[in-house]
């Protein structure tokens, strides 16, 4: 039984692999940032819909997410698309693979809902990169009672173990006062020195953090103009840690140098977060093992030693998702080598024979993980 859904799972990604691939290139040639993916969302939507998805846009309130359902079955199977791009970098994650990986797992299992008892529901979830969609979905209900959350994120090799960072994302600024630099440099409160202050003294506390700690930044507005003394200045931060308990420990050492630029130059500091912090991952180790074995059945293998395997580590608002369900968020190998996610390169080989052979063979590894779990 199961081995003859697991064929024509594949038969019907080769058969619907021209529609997947133009989606993923659709995508890819017109990348959308955090929130302002309307055509994106539109687009991935529209395949389910051709596939006889029940399809509720603008999900929960949020404009550029989605919720396409399809059977009735016991099993609650939940698949996430992402589509949001990098500002400035465009696709350079992938998430234009990882939106067609979905739609194609999806599409390929709807006709076995019924026999295999699914209940499949794609969730579009903008705003991956930096924004916590699937968090504010999370707030709003979505995802409660799944039995099973998946995607694939595209890297440079296969890595089946999601161990990303728990992540908080931050909007800084100072505010200072202007003066002219020349005439009347006393009377100004100098915001940049403010900045620079607490970048030096974050340079110094990672001599003291931890080696599963990483904090980054950077500066958005660093004043007008070199003869004006800069009243504001602002910057984006990231703080990351092995667990969400270690990251509130860590960001209080962080603030506190940004404290110290504010003490020392006496501007105001302000520190908004811009999403709720991403968790670490729990990874449903059945699905797991399934999709490792289902992988290598399509002629995958994993990387164990590659440095270029520590895409896993990239923090992802997914590890919210599985604390609340099951998940799994295994990484395909898109052969990019030495090209690295969030590079320009990387961007580049998100379309073409390895990205389109990684699209559906990802597509096939999680559709018959799904029947292997639920069935």
């Amino acid at each position: 039984m199961i081995d003859n859904a697991k064929e024509h799972v594949a038969q019907s990604i080769s058969a619907n692999a021209e529609r997947l691939i133009r989606l993923s290139e659709q995508l890819h040639a017109h990348p959308e940032t955090a929130w302002e993916e309307h055509r994106s969302a539109r687009w991935v939507a529209e395949t389910l819909d051709e596939a006889g998805f029940t399809v509720t846009p603008a999900y929960l309130g949020l404009d550029t997410a989605f919720l396409a359902t399809y059977g009735s079955g016991p099993f609650r199977l939940g698949l996430c698309a992402e589509y949001d791009a990098l500002p400035g970098l465009g696709h350079a994650c992938g998430h234009n693979l990882i939106a067609a990986i979905t739609v194609g797992a999806a599409r390929a299992l709807a006709p076995l809902a019924d026999a295999a008892g699914l209940t499949i529901e794609v969730y579009g979830t903008p705003a991956e990169e930096g924004g916590g969609g699937k968090i504010e979905l999370l707030d709003r209900g979505a995802f409660a009672g799944l039995d099973l959350a998946m995607m694939a994120h595209p890297a440079p090799v296969d890595v089946a173990v999601a161990e990303p960072f728990a992540v908080s994302h931050s909007h800084v600024s100072f505010q200072g006062k202007a003066a002219h630099a020349a005439a009347y440099p006393e009377q100004g409160v100098n915001a940049a020195d403010a900045f620079t202050i607490a970048q030096v003294a974050v340079g110094l506390l990672r001599q003291q953090l931890p080696q599963t700690v990483r904090v980054h930044g950077v500066m958005t507005n660093g004043g007008e103009a070199p003869n004006a003394i800069p009243a504001r200045t602002e910057g984006r931060w990231y703080v990351r840690a092995e667990t969400l308990e270690q990251l509130a420990e860590t960001e209080e050492k962080v603030w506190r140098c940004f404290a110290a630029g504010a003490l020392a130059t006496g501007c105001e500091l302000d520190i908004t977060p811009e999403s709720k912090p991403y968790a670490e991952f729990r990874n449903d180790q059945p699905a797991l093992r399934a999709y490792m074995r289902n992988a290598e059945r399509l002629g995958r293998s994993f990387d164990r030693d590659s440095p270029a395997r520590r895409m896993n580590r990239a923090s992802t608002d997914m590890g919210n998702v599985s604390q609340l369900v099951p998940a799994i968020h295994p990484y395909v190998g898109i052969g990019s080598l030495p090209a690295l996610n969030h590079q320009p390169e990387f961007a580049a080989r998100c379309v073409g024979g390895d990205a389109e052979k990684a699209l559906l063979d990802a597509a096939t590894a999680l559709a018959w993980t799904a029947l292997d779990v639920a069935v």
